[in-house]
């Protein structure tokens, strides 16, 4: 039967009796739309990041951006999300998870019209990077909301099915980017890629009223005003430099402002120990859990290895390969599709493997990954998509298998009055350990290549980088140690 919290009346989160949950296919009707509006926002995020990416030449065409300014439309819709995330999640605690979801949706919706409006590289920087401000509010409010609506198998299942959306996005942002851009609907150009958000934004905000629970902790607190400047302070610091060094050739004031923001980020955890039983932003508790801490260190890991593979595996494809951007676009299709099969696997399985199943994924993919090195140094410049297919759809079929479980386990044991908090901690491990991915790139691949288009030398570097992503997938592989082998199931 559906949860009680499905109910479209505001409630407090409470503690839960013990007692098995049905299947998936037995919730109501209610839960399944709240369920279809939570992932559809997720969707919604998820193919903005990407789906920009193959409409950059008509952008900058019809806008006349520099690179500096095309740089800037993907930094600039990241940077606010990684520094926006704790915050985000927190707000969700402290005003109703349901409340802050649709202000983030308002935001985000907003800014995708101002997107689809603007007539140069300014004012479309400046609407991606208030894109990037809704999707921070919007993010943990829907893996918290999954936390504290569904529980058991139920809640592993859809953990599963998060997964498999975020796939589902990995497929759908370049496709419809393109797509889209090459239609030229009513003249518009690259505009709808930005346009078709109002009307998904709209049906969230409308369906999301009336059938997302709201949920909070019991006592709402205000919010820690210092606690938020001081993280988004250090995480700024960080990530920027992080990001836009190896495009700068990692000059000093990149070294400057790394050791800043680590100086914030100590006195942001010095302040946060202070404020710890007077409602902080972060609860330092949450760590002294194995298996968060565990899991939010093999989410950081695992988005590690994300930012190194996928932006020099690009660079092999098209320069050590010499592919076309349309056929390396379709690698990245096969990729994502194993992803997506992979996920949809974990969504079946309903948490009935635990640690087991993100760790069979990760060998899987460590497998593959080895056996795409091998066949790579063997084919060299004549390895071809049709020859490469089989060891990438396994690579992402191991990674889909991670993404939905890894969430769902690390988790499992927050506190309802917690969830948003830990969400958007969780949610930054990824988001940073893709900065940091992205900054190993310039040590294990640039520093080979400097840059050259030679093909010998790009094929070389990415050899190195296939050693340093197989031993993050290990490291990925030992930290699930810290989840649990088995799932004891709770239900509401």
């Amino acid at each position: 039967m559906p949860s009680p919290a499905l109910d479209n009346e505001p409630q407090h989160t409470t503690p839960l009796p013990d007692h098995r949950t049905p299947g998936l296919s037995k919730m109501g009707l209610a839960a399944w739309i709240a369920l279809l509006v939570l992932l559809g926002a997720e969707l919604m995020d998820m193919i903005d990041q990407s789906v920009v990416l193959t409409a950059l030449p008509a952008i900058q065409e019809s806008t006349g951006a520099g690179p500096d300014a095309v740089q800037w439309l993907t930094t600039g819709y990241s940077l606010p999300i990684a520094v926006g995330l704790i915050t985000g999640g927190r707000l969700g605690d402290l005003y109703g998870r349901r409340r802050i979801l649709l202000v983030g949706t308002v935001v985000f919706t907003t800014a995708s019209l101002l997107c689809g409006l603007a007539a140069g590289p300014g004012v479309l920087i400046g609407a991606r990077a208030l894109q990037g401000v809704g999707v921070a509010i919007m993010i943990p409010q829907i893996l918290a909301t999954l936390h504290i609506t569904f529980d058991g198998q139920n809640r592993s299942k859809v953990f599963g099915l998060y997964g498999a959306v975020m796939s589902l996005a990995n497929v759908l942002g370049p496709v419809m980017g393109g797509l889209l851009t090459e239609a030229d609907l009513l003249g518009l150009s690259w505009r709808p890629i930005f346009l078709v958000n109002v009307p998904v934004g709209l049906a969230v905000l409308l369906l999301g009223r009336r059938f997302i629970p709201e949920s909070t902790v019991k006592k709402a607190a205000r919010i820690d005003l210092a606690g938020m400047l001081l993280s988004a302070l250090a995480i700024v610091l960080i990530v920027f430099p992080l990001s836009e060094g190896h495009l700068h050739h990692w000059p000093l004031w990149c070294f400057a402002m790394l050791a800043t923001g680590l100086l914030a980020l100590g006195v942001f955890l010095h302040h946060q120990q202070r404020k710890q039983n007077n409602a902080p932003l972060v609860p330092l508790s949450l760590f002294r859990d194995r298996q968060f801490s565990g899991g939010t260190a093999a989410q950081l890991t695992h988005g590690l290895l994300c930012g190194l593979f996928f932006m020099t595996w690009t660079l092999y494809l098209q320069r050590g390969l010499g592919m076309s951007p349309f056929h390396a676009a379709l690698a990245f299709v096969l990729l994502s599709l194993g992803e997506l099969a992979g996920a949809t696997l974990a969504a079946k399985s309903g948490g009935r493997f635990a640690r087991r199943l993100p760790q069979a994924g990760a060998l899987i993919a460590a497998a593959a990954m080895a056996a795409y090195g091998l066949q790579a140094a063997e084919d060299q410049a004549d390895l071809t998509l049709l020859a490469m297919t089989a060891p990438v759809v396994l690579i992402g079929f191991g990674l889909g298998m991670v993404s939905g479980p890894l969430a769902d386990l690390s988790l499992a044991r927050v506190s309802h009055e917690n969830a948003g908090a830990a969400s958007g901690l969780f949610n930054t491990a990824m988001h940073l350990g893709i900065a940091l991915g992205t900054a190993l790139t310039a040590l294990v691949f640039f520093a080979t290549t400097g840059g050259s288009p030679d093909a010998g030398l790009n094929r070389d570097a990415f050899m190195s980088v296939l050693w340093w992503v197989g031993n993050l997938l290990a490291l990925m592989w030992a930290l699930m140690f810290c989840l649990p082998k088995h799932t004891k199931y709770r239900a509401r």
